[in-house]
């Protein structure tokens, strides 16, 4: 029997990337999104891996639409196994210059998106006892950076809310799987659509990677139910340093300034209300900086090895000063 997955914001970039990868593996494929015409062209690309693919134009802030998107992809394609979390929304701004209309609509796209999409996708996977929800999240989850803290605050609450789900479902013995991906800086065109307030373009700093290596790790959070998955070295790094010295990645944090500024532009609306026009495409406008890695991501087990290698050397070199200091006192 097909397995099917939903891939909310799957018409372009990381989501149909995701759902390009699942539709190769022999998936039945549901993408969810606003733009009709960008859906259309998804849907094309992704047919021709020879698999049923339901394209769906969802507002994913609207909780009843996106039930109604769930219970339709199952009368359709079958029973869905997998549920990627993926769409989201911007603005590129400081905090003071973003509105409380632009942080509510970032929240209900970037965070309320997943809780709607996880909660649909779980009203059919409780009954049947397993299933893959995937949270697409971002390295600025967990290492917040300057002008973008409607994104990161949506992004935080994310982790939040899948852990105290992740919670329930234990008590419950459920063996619905929930998995976090956290991911770098990706050649997506994202940049060119997000809502931006700087007048200048948005630059992605490096390294930038590849949306196939997103969908990579997404697909290994499917296959081999892992807790949390970070992607790229970037992510990693950060999720270090905010662990054992945030006020140092702080500093860092506040050097992202400069290093997302590109040419003028003129303030930019954007697609947080509306969708803008443009092609189903996955790659953005930087293929000449994209690192080729498909494989450079980190598992929660590989994630807690490496941080206990770290704090176990720390331990190690506290406690080899602790005795030099103290046989320094005795003499």
């Amino acid at each position: 029997m097909l397995k099917t997955a939903v891939v909310t914001g799957g018409s372009a970039g990381i989501g149909l990337a995701i759902a390009e990868r699942l539709a190769r593996k022999g998936w039945n494929i549901a993408i969810l999104a606003r733009d009709t015409a960008r859906l259309e062209q998804a849907r094309i690309l992704l047919s021709r891996h020879g698999t049923r693919v339901l394209a769906l134009s969802v507002d994913v802030a609207d909780a009843s639409a996106v039930r109604a998107a769930a219970d339709q992809v199952e009368a359709d394609l079958g029973p869905i196994s997998a549920w990627v979390n993926n769409a989201m929304s911007t603005v590129v701004a400081k905090a003071a210059e973003i509105t409380a209309e632009e942080y509510a609509r970032v929240t209900a796209t970037t965070y309320l998106s997943q809780v709607h999409g996880t909660l649909a996708a779980l009203h059919h996977m409780r009954g049947r006892g397993h299933g893959s929800i995937v949270q697409i999240s971002s390295g600025l989850a967990i290492r917040p950076a300057a002008l973008q803290a409607a994104y990161c605050g949506a992004k935080a609450a994310v982790t939040g809310f899948t852990d105290a789900l992740r919670a329930e479902l234990i008590a419950e013995t459920s063996r619905v799987n929930l998995s976090v991906v956290y991911l770098p800086a990706v050649n997506t065109p994202q940049p060119t659509w997000a809502r931006n307030h700087t007048g200048h373009e948005q630059i992605l700093p490096d390294p930038l990677f590849d949306p196939r290596l997103c969908a990579e790790a997404t697909l290994a959070a499917i296959e081999g139910g892992h807790r949390e998955i970070w992607v790229g070295k970037t992510t990693v790094q950060m999720a270090l340093a905010q662990t054992i010295a945030p006020g140092f990645a702080d500093r860092q944090a506040s050097g992202f300034i400069e290093k997302q500024m590109g040419a003028p532009t003129g303030s930019k609306t954007g697609n947080l209300f509306e969708p803008v026009q443009g092609d189903a495409r996955i790659d953005g406008d930087s293929m000449d900086r994209v690192l080729s890695t498909r494989t450079q991501y980190v598992t929660s087990r590989q994630m807690a090895a490496l941080k206990a290698g770290i704090f176990g050397g720390l331990l190690i070199g506290g406690a080899a000063v602790g005795y030099g200091i103290s046989r320094l006192t005795r003499r």
